[in-house]
């Protein structure tokens, strides 16, 4: 795995931290196609259930870097368009993985970082960091975010993170669901881990994938599209060896398997 990524497992959970401290973890191309392979052969591994993403030290991700908004600005369009196709790649891989995947966000996340955060199933973030989307007051557009912050937030928080360009503390972005909690910055760790493992000891990994893929599809379809599809899961769905298993230890008052699993 790249110097740009340390990754770390722990049972059934898989941490991957970004390693540019120096840039503030600020997403280049080469962290992105880290991100998106560490991403691929977390789901190749069965043993590991639940991806936690964090930040080498004191910030999360601070968006692009000056080499990065240089390289930009010089570019033509057709490099432009690559990279910025790279980048919703790793935001549509995050948002559709068929893991849970928690943000650690241990400090500031700001930018194309913020957009990490925000696209991961849940946010848990240091209530000393702030976070938002500034690209408006450089001249840029957070195009690739957008589509994402619209679905997660609706129309009136999402106008004003974006249009205002502004930084938010931990827990104003926790009231307008931006994020999922704000802790001390020392209890952090405890509190992700907690959630981690609770989601690897009580939640099947079938379950919780279907359930993503529907929460990803759902938003785009008129009621009786999205009634038919939601019948069609559920009945799927209870054929599942997940399905089958968890009733079957339901009615004899045991634990499901992937609790056992996980515990091992």
């Amino acid at each position: 795995m790249s110097a740009l990524l340390q990754v770390t497992t722990d049972g059934p959970v898989r941490t991957l931290c970004l390693n540019r401290p120096n840039k503030r973890n600020a997403l280049n191309a080469e962290l992105v196609t880290a991100l998106l392979s560490a991403l691929d052969e977390a789901e190749q591994e069965e043993s590991v259930r639940v991806i936690v993403l964090t930040g080498a030290g004191s910030a999360f991700s601070a968006g692009a870097d000056l080499s990065s908004l240089r390289a930009m600005r010089d570019a033509g369009l057709r490099e432009n368009q690559e990279d910025s196709r790279h980048l919703a790649e790793l935001f549509r891989r995050v948002y559709q993985h068929p893991m849970p995947v928690i943000a650690k966000t241990n400090g500031h996340a700001i930018g194309g970082g913020c957009g990490l955060a925000a696209v991961c199933d849940f946010a848990y973030v240091s209530r000393d960091a702030k976070l938002g989307f500034t690209e408006v007051r450089i001249g840029f557009v957070p195009a690739i975010v957008m589509v994402f912050l619209r679905r997660k937030l609706g129309e009136t928080q999402t106008r004003d993170l974006l249009l205002r360009g502004r930084l938010v503390e931990a827990l104003e972005a926790v009231e307008m669901g931006l994020v999922t909690r704000a802790v001390p910055g020392e209890e952090l760790d405890g509190a992700v881990d907690d959630l981690a493992h609770e989601l690897a000891r009580e939640t099947s990994g079938s379950a919780v994938a279907l359930t993503k893929q529907m929460l990803a599809r759902v938003p785009g379809m008129g009621l009786d599209e999205a009634l038919d599809y939601a019948a069609q899961m559920n009945a799927f769905a209870r054929g599942t060896d997940d399905c089958q298993a968890g009733i079957e230890a339901f009615l004899n008052d045991e634990a499901p398997p992937w609790t056992q699993a996980a515990q091992d």
